[in-house]
């Protein structure tokens, strides 16, 4: 259990810091802080997924006003900030302590002698939401009041202003149906009294929207009131669904979700500490179904919460940590099979977008990922069937590049090195762009997109060689060879580390009267942690002490160097402003890794490779309880920024650590190309 005590519940600050998240396997969520004040738009009792897995996301339940009568006092357990500034009640006050049971999030409130047990859960694969109240102590009765507030809103917007909500009640509650056309809802309380009351109440603020620079105040509805009476051992439920069947009881969820903890648990080894265990919990939340025509058609990845759908290049990235170190193999082929069948013009999508069902295509490196990710599958699962089933599509992809695809995708037939960019757009993981500018373009051939392709080409030449296409296999070693040996264009002699884009439009001229772009980013560590890499020893140990000693940080490597033009220390302000430091500076988790691996092959120390880790391991108690955030500032004390639960973040930490702990078991290839060697 990740537990906190009063030392952070009762602090109003920090209580409002730490967040919550539940997930239910379709893109729907619940979320909020630990002391009940929703400082984003983004929090709320049911988030419901109404289009799976992300189109439709829809707030529903905002969040659920808690009064307790008892011995003759009333305690208000709930928590809300207005825009003129007022903060009523304060319900954090009787917070007791929080903590993670499993990866159920869990209130205790200590009021005189009585003790109150508040849980949070959703139902997989369904948008319903409990919350489940227990009295564990109590000398009289406690009577409640619960005041749900509702609306029917995009997840990105708020909701202004009132409108006519037509309610209907139900036994033990009510049904909402929002407007012509809204999907209807329910809330429902078995054992307890609705008392209609329809009132709006306005102009709830919340906070981190007004430091996003965005529109932070909302209108919300109470269309009434439960009243119940509990008794010392007695549990009562609330439930939000917009579901059309009736929801499952509590305790059947519940068990459902202790069972599926359990199981990835069970893969772990033994001896691995708390936090650790914890991480893995995590992982679930970011597996989702992708849908079809109203159907599942295959798993997917959700890039992060709250804000984040299903993007290609994160789900190829957090694939091996969310899924195979746990042994969830036939998840992994679901994923794999399902983003194959939207492969267009040998180009992997990047993301599949919010309103939309069409696929967006910009981006060189995901394509790339899908390599890495199914030769991961390969080695760790130990069979070739699935690897066998799409090399079609893999050779396919290939044939593209080589002969050139969208956005100036192409290989340079001069140095077999791939070349990407068009003006305006954004193609590799550093991809901010606000408005018509493209904060860093990278047009050229960058760095890792180079250093994945040599690793792919490498992959290829081996699976053709394992499956009997001698012929292909032949070309595609052929073609790693020639890469390798151009990949020295990189190779910064001045500062013994790596370009960071060469043949550019940006830059400045290197000997060859050629552009480079030669600002210090980590985007090198992929060059010496990836399972083939194009550089030699020497050359890799000069890498990885270079990012050490410029870029590491407690939570993952700087976007650039403290000492490069365009750095930027804090990642704060309005969208513009967030946008200009999203990858210029900003510490990314993910990069801890990637960064592990590099330091691993180099050293060969795997307790201190590991040590890297331990930091984001207390991390898991200081923003989204028992998650990784996405981002962090890039100086002390480098506070996290971003989505509060990152899956590239969660997914590289895992991997990194387990695969040390395993003894870095099928980390790296030995593969014969050319004159040199991977090693």
């Amino acid at each position: 259990m990740f537990q906190l005590g009063r030392g952070v519940c009762g602090n109003f600050e920090r209580a409002i810091e730490c967040e919550w998240l539940v997930t239910n396997g379709m893109g729907g969520y619940a979320s909020g802080t630990v002391g009940d004040l929703n400082t984003r738009r983004y929090h709320g009792l049911l988030m419901a997924a109404l289009s799976p897995p992300v189109v439709g996301r829809t707030l529903l339940v905002a969040k659920m006003g808690v009064t307790v009568r008892y011995g003759g006092e009333t305690y208000h357990l709930s928590c809300n900030e207005f825009v003129d500034g007022t903060v009523t009640p304060h319900g954090y006050l009787h917070l007791e302590s929080f903590f993670l049971d499993g990866a159920v999030p869990v209130w205790r409130y200590a009021l005189a002698d009585a003790l109150i047990e508040k849980r949070v859960l959703m139902a997989p694969r369904q948008n319903t939401t409990y919350l489940h109240f227990r009295v564990l102590r109590a000398s009289d009765t406690l009577e409640f009041e619960l005041m749900p507030l509702c609306t029917y809103r995009d997840y990105h917007s708020h909701s202004h202003g009132a409108w006519d909500m037509h309610l209907r009640g139900l036994t033990n509650g009510f049904e909402v149906h929002a407007f012509q056309g809204a999907c209807t809802y329910r809330v429902i309380c078995d054992g307890a009294r609705f008392v209609a009351d329809s009132v709006w109440h306005w102009n709830f603020k919340h906070r981190l929207e007004t430091a996003r620079g965005l529109d932070d105040s909302e209108d919300l509805f109470c269309p009434g009131r439960f009243t119940l009476a509990l008794d010392d051992g007695q549990d009562a439920t609330l439930v939000i669904s917009a579901e059309s069947a009736s929801a499952e009881n509590v305790a059947v969820v519940s068990a459902r979700i202790h069972e599926s903890s359990q199981a990835l648990l069970a893969a772990l080894p033994a001896d691995v500490p708390r936090w650790i265990r914890q991480m893995a919990l995590a992982t679930d939340q970011f597996i989702v179904d992708r849908y079809r025509d109203g159907h599942p058609v295959g798993k997917t990845v959700i890039a992060g919460y709250p804000w984040f759908g299903d993007w290609g290049r994160d789900t190829m990235i957090a694939l091996p940590g969310l899924t195979l170190t746990l042994q969830r193999f036939d998840i992994a082929a679901s994923i794999l099979r399902t983003f194959a069948a939207y492969i267009s013009e040998g180009m992997l999508p990047n993301r599949f977008p919010d309103h939309d069902e069409t696929p967006e295509y910009n981006t060189v490196d995901a394509t790339l990922w899908y390599f890495y990710a199914v030769d991961q599958y390969t080695r760790r699962s130990g069979e070739t069937a699935l690897a066998k089933e799409l090399y079609p599509v893999l050779v396919d992809i290939l044939a593209w590049h080589r002969k050139g695809t969208r956005y100036g995708i192409k290989v340079d037939v001069q140095d077999g090195l791939l070349a990407a960019g068009e003006d305006g757009m954004q193609l590799t993981w550093m991809d901010a762009k606000t408005g018509d500018w493209v904060v860093t373009p990278r047009i050229g051939k960058p760095v890792e997109v180079n250093a994945l392709w040599y690793n792919a080409l490498v992959i290829m030449a081996d699976l053709s060689k394992h499956l009997g296409k001698q012929k292909l296999a032949d070309e595609y070693c052929t073609a790693a060879a020639q890469v390798r040996l151009s990949f020295q264009r990189f190779w910064n002699n001045e500062h013994s580390y790596l370009y960071d884009v060469i043949d550019g439009a940006e830059g400045v001229p290197d000997s060859d009267g050629r552009k480079v772009d030669s600002r210090l980013r980590p985007n090198q560590i992929l060059a010496v942690a990836l399972p083939n890499s194009p550089l030699d020893g020497e050359q890799q140990k000069a890498v990885v002490d270079v990012c050490a000693r410029e870029l590491l940080t407690s939570h993952g490597l700087r976007s650039l160097a403290r000492d490069q033009p365009g750095y930027v220390s804090y990642y704060l302000g309005n969208p513009i402003q967030r946008d200009a430091a999203y990858h210029q500076g900003t510490v990314w988790a993910w990069f801890i890794g990637p960064f592990v691996d590099a330091h691993y092959r180099v050293y060969r120390d795997a307790d201190k490779a590991r040590s890297f880790l331990e930091p984001l391991g207390l991390h898991l108690s200081e923003a989204c309880i028992g998650n990784v955030s996405e981002i962090f500032d890039a100086e002390p004390p480098f506070t996290p920024r971003g989505c509060f639960a990152h899956a590239w973040s969660v997914a590289e930490v895992l991997r990194a650590w387990l695969d040390l702990h395993d003894g870095a078991h099928n980390r790296f290839m030995t593969v014969s190309i050319g004159e040199g060697k991977s090693t």
